[in-house]
């Protein structure tokens, strides 16, 4: 347990850093008018898109056996939990889905234009909310302890 708890832990760094390469990609793409390259653009987003899947599926099997998660619901209620505990119980699990859900219609909308600019602003704009909302929901004092 405590070695996916790692894992999670650890890989959201790598998460997080690709994910804003892909976000800082495509805004540049889209803000630039550049061409949309398979060799670079797309193989950016969708490594991106990869370890964010990734890490929502070892982020779901730690929720799932960890005390800090779908236990301590069910032990205490949502009534029994205090902020921090709400945070890792609730928030942080179901705000991080709707982001991997955002960055999963970025990627798939992007795969239905053709024109660069399109793709660039649809990964851009749907990258950047799961960002946006995986960047809310860290737990950020854990993370400086």
């Amino acid at each position: 347990m405590e070695i996916l708890q790692n894992l999670h832990s650890y890989l959201a760094y790598i998460v997080l850093a690709v994910l804003t390469i892909a976000f800082v990609n495509a805004l540049m793409g889209w803000t630039g008018k550049r061409d949309f390259t398979m060799q670079k653009d797309l193989r950016i987003s969708l490594f991106a898109l990869i370890l964010s899947h990734i890490q929502l599926v070892v982020g779901l099997i730690v929720y799932f056996v960890s005390a800090n998660g779908f236990k301590a619901i069910q032990a205490l209620g949502m009534g029994g939990l205090n902020a921090p505990a709400r945070l890792l119980a609730l928030e942080h699990p179901v705000t991080n889905i709707l982001a991997i859900a955002f960055i999963t219609i970025g990627w798939s909308r992007h795969k239905r234009l053709m024109e660069s600019n399109k793709k660039f602003k649809s990964i851009a704009i749907f990258y950047g909310i799961g960002l946006l909302l995986i960047m809310s929901r860290i737990p950020w004092v854990q993370w400086f302890n």
